[in-house]
């Protein structure tokens, strides 16, 4: 699936920090890196490599630098591009909606004093090429059809940060609105279910999606590829956009699993989700460029083939599904 999405080496001049690697997003960005050649340094809480592992092999795993620490503690940014030397910061480290809700003082030092530290640190060292996560869920601060959450508000503070740090600082910087991602290394957060109903048909397990309705469909790969391409160049003011990927209805995607996987056990119950699942990906284009895109039925099918050999090898298991 990386022909999809291409990543030209001679864009970068020097090595790219992603932070929070360990995650879905994160992994495939390492991937999409490591697969062109450029110097990539992984940054997390601890190295983790079982969703990248799902994507590379042990000899391509072993190319990618890890770094260990936190991100909200400042030193941690720091160390990390003093020792890696990088030009170009990925951030996407974050503690997502549950989490956030059920300890909100971690949240906060993780998605808002982390990103005040990533962007502090991309200041000191003058990079230029700086992009982050911010979230579907920051729609829940101002828009009264979409659910508020801890995790949008603090979505939110960052776009209002990067916005600051231009105006004062000139620190530019590209954030990204993430619609609902899928593809193989999604498996949590409140949005990960259609992932995990693919999974569970190519498991041959029953599954029940616990929405219905209107719902995005972003590559896992689509949206790793778009925050490279966001860092592939030095920018020169701070701007924000959706990135939505193809707005369907969780029924019609099902239909369209069921043609690749036709004794599938999946069906779908309870109320839509609370965010806007329509949203244009035309302005991220303009202003990116061509990030590669996958259709629907391409993203479910290759999806449901890659957890096929990922089970069949004894790489990922689905005896537990929720």
């Amino acid at each position: 699936m990386f022909k999809e999405f291409k990543v030209n080496a001679k864009d970068f001049d020097g090595p790219v920090l992603v932070t929070g690697a360990s995650g879905c997003i994160g992994s495939w960005a390492l991937s999409l890196l490591q697969e062109a050649g450029v110097p990539v340094f992984a940054l997390d809480l601890q190295k983790d490599t079982r969703r990248p592992s799902l994507l590379m092999s042990e000899s391509e795993l072993h190319v990618v630098k890890w770094l260990v620490g936190d991100i909200s503690d400042p030193s941690t940014i720091l160390k990390a591009i003093e020792h890696s030397g990088a030009t170009s910061i990925i951030h996407l480290a974050a503690l997502q909606v549950p989490f956030c809700k059920d300890d909100p003082i971690a949240g906060a030092k993780v998605n808002v004093l982390g990103t005040i530290n990533v962007f502090e640190a991309a200041r000191k060292y003058n990079i230029s090429r700086l992009a982050y996560a911010s979230s579907i869920a920051a729609h829940g601060v101002f828009d009264a059809k979409t659910l508020a959450t801890l995790y949008g508000a603090y979505k939110f503070c960052n776009e209002q940060t990067a916005r600051v740090y231009m105006q004062d600082w000139q620190v530019p910087s590209v954030g990204m609105r993430p619609g609902v991602v899928y593809g193989v290394g999604r498996d949590q957060g409140m949005t990960s279910k259609t992932t995990v109903a693919i999974l569970a048909a190519a498991a041959g397990k029953p599954y029940v999606i616990p929405f219905t309705g209107a719902v995005s469909w972003l590559h896992a790969g689509e949206v790793a590829s778009a925050f490279i391409k966001a860092v592939s160049q030095p920018r020169d003011r701070a701007v924000v956009f959706d990135i939505n990927g193809v707005a369907s209805t969780v029924e019609e995607s099902m239909a369209m699993l069921k043609s690749v996987a036709p004794n599938s056990r999946i069906r779908a119950s309870g109320a839509p989700l609370p965010f806007p699942m329509e949203l244009s990906d035309a302005p991220l284009r303009d202003f990116l460029g061509d990030y590669g895109s996958i259709p629907l039925d391409k993203g479910i099918s290759e999806t449901y083939a890659m957890f096929g050999s990922l089970l069949e090898k004894g790489l990922i298991k689905a005896d537990k599904l929720d």
